[in-house]
């Protein structure tokens, strides 16, 4: 009995062409096709199955978050509304301060406050900061600290917020196919990979540049002084509690300080706005023509900046960029949601800036841990290593199948092939990396498919051995060996899928060529296959013996 098999074969007819496509056009037929005529079809292919930084070359870092920067950050505004608190619930108080921000960030004390306004003070920090836990200490003094839970969920989220910024700085920077995501050999730790990067000391810059935009006020009539002692004696040597020196920069992003003509300023510690507030910024040009950043602020933050300016007309007001005074202007009249930064910018530092300020401001700084770099000479190698095995590997098994298994031997060659050819259509298609790693998993799916096609003939062998006519073996050999298909495939599919979970980097492009490879495998295997098969038997004269 003749099987239709004319809907099965144009189903397959269209799988081959579907994943053909993807891997000569992808998802960008139009850059694909422009590739194709500047460097032929091997142009056209990388377009869409992007290279690895093992094997396209490139920048490999290590960097270390320091999340204490986001906690003090977060505890000077505790401070400041501490102030603000206090006076508006009329509890008196002596300072509001943090004694130890560089290893305890999560503390603040209170001190000079009376006994009889205690009970006050704890149903304030019960309301308003219930974050934290309050406790009292000697002469009248209380401390706020950050509760445990909080703290970490601070520090975790100023990694991933780090990560988010560096992934967007990245992005506009046209930097292809990056791994930026945490490293799970130290804590809060970032692994950054940049395939074919071309200036990795402008993208190092880049990232590591916090560009934490603060608008704060500048004390002492905006008067600026030769040093920090001088800074320090025009205030008897003590400063206000709510007060900090600062060092001018006249220059732009990235570039370096002189050590003549340094300045410093007094200026509040608390800023009005930061670069929180910021909805945009964009590179323009002064009334004199040099390169300047302009930036408007949210909506909420425009509102605190116009509070702030109509109660300050008249005083100095402080840009300060990085912890740098970036500037100092009078405020002459109320300003509401939109400002300028200028300095002696290049063009290209003002794109940078506004480009920085635009992605987000980290939320703590960052140092280098590891750098590495790749050449692209060894990813050459890597590349011509890695298809040579490929390619003799499949060469290999190609040619054992057909002699062992004879006719049969074709079937599982062809549905090899479309193996490969969906795989390669899958890469391009879902944008993954290729990587060394990723390429091993290929040769690993190939021996796979192998496994899966011996497992059915040689139970077809079995069948016609036991005196099974050709069709029924074929049926009995595709319905007892699919079990055992299903069965060594989901395993191998769940080993993949913990090594995704788990894995970084390579670990990761390996796992998803393998799974992607099995789940093709058993289209091809024993879709694809049997209907070989079935077409064979078709055709198949009465009494004649099945090639196998």
């Amino acid at each position: 009995m003749k099987k239709n098999l004319h809907w099965k074969v144009v189903l397959i007819i269209s799988t081959l062409l579907v994943f053909v496509w993807g891997i000569f056009l992808g998802t960008t037929p139009d850059k694909s096709l422009a590739a194709m005529k500047q460097g032929g079809w091997l142009a056209a292919i990388q377009q869409n199955i992007h290279l690895g930084l093992d094997l396209k070359g490139g920048t490999h870092l290590i960097l270390q978050v320091n999340v204490n920067d986001a906690v003090n950050a977060e505890t000077d505004q505790v401070v400041q509304r501490l102030k603000e608190d206090l006076h508006s619930k009329n509890i008196a108080y002596g300072d509001v301060s943090k004694p130890d921000p560089k290893n305890n960030p999560q503390q603040v004390v209170l001190s000079g406050i009376p006994p009889e306004v205690s009970g006050d003070l704890r149903s304030l920090v019960q309301d308003r900061y219930p974050e934290y836990d309050l406790t009292s200490g000697p002469n009248n003094t209380w401390m706020l600290s950050m509760k445990a839970q909080t703290l970490t969920q601070l520090k975790n989220r100023a990694v991933q917020q780090a990560i988010e910024t560096i992934r967007n700085r990245i992005d506009q920077l046209g930097v292809t196919e990056p791994t930026i995501q945490e490293n799970g050999l130290g804590d809060y730790q970032i692994l950054v990979q940049l395939p074919g990067v071309d200036d990795p000391a402008r993208v190092k810059e880049v990232m590591q540049s916090t560009a934490m935009l603060e608008i704060r006020q500048s004390l002492d009539g905006g008067k600026s002084y030769p040093s920090e002692d001088a800074a320090l004696a025009a205030h008897g040597g003590v400063l206000p509690s709510d007060a900090v020196i600062m060092k001018g920069k006249s220059s732009g992003i990235g570039a370096n300080d002189e050590s003549t003509g340094d300045t410093y300023y007094v200026i509040s510690r608390a800023s009005a706005v930061s670069g929180r507030d910021l909805r945009d910024a964009e590179p323009g040009r002064d009334e004199n023509g040099r390169p300047d950043v302009t930036f408007i602020l949210t909506r909420n933050g425009g509102q605190r900046f116009y509070q702030f300016t109509s109660q300050h007309v008249g005083d100095y007001l402080a840009v300060v960029l990085d912890g740098k005074v970036q500037e100092v202007a009078t405020i002459q009249e109320a300003i509401r949601d939109q400002g300028r930064i200028s300095g002696s910018f290049t063009e290209q530092q003002a794109k940078d800036l506004s480009m920085i300020l635009r992605s987000g401001a980290l939320p703590a700084s960052i140092t280098y841990l590891n750098e590495q770099t790749v050449g692209p000479s060894l990813g050459a190698d890597s590349i011509r290593e890695g298809v040579r095995a490929a390619i003799v590997g499949l060469i290999a098994v190609l040619v054992f199948m057909l002699v062992y298994y004879k006719g049969a031997g074709i079937n599982a060659d062809l549905a090899l092939i479309l193996n490969l050819v969906i795989l390669l259509g899958f890469l391009g298609f879902s944008g993954a990396t290729l990587t060394l790693p990723g390429i091993a998993g290929l040769i690993l799916t190939v021996g796979m498919g192998v496994d899966s096609n011996v497992l059915i003939f040689e139970r077809i062998r079995e069948e016609l051995r036991n005196g099974k006519t050709p069709p029924s073996a074929v049926e009995q050999g595709f319905g007892h060996a699919w079990l055992t298909i299903v069965d060594t495939h989901v395993t191998t599919i769940v080993s993949a899928a913990i090594l995704f979970l788990f894995g970084t980097g390579p670990v990761k492009g390996f796992a998803v060529t393998l799974t992607f490879g099995l789940l093709a495998n058993l289209f091809t295997a024993v879709y694809v296959s049997r209907v070989i098969f079935d077409w064979h038997l078709n055709n198949h004269q009465r009494g004649e013996a099945l090639s196998i």
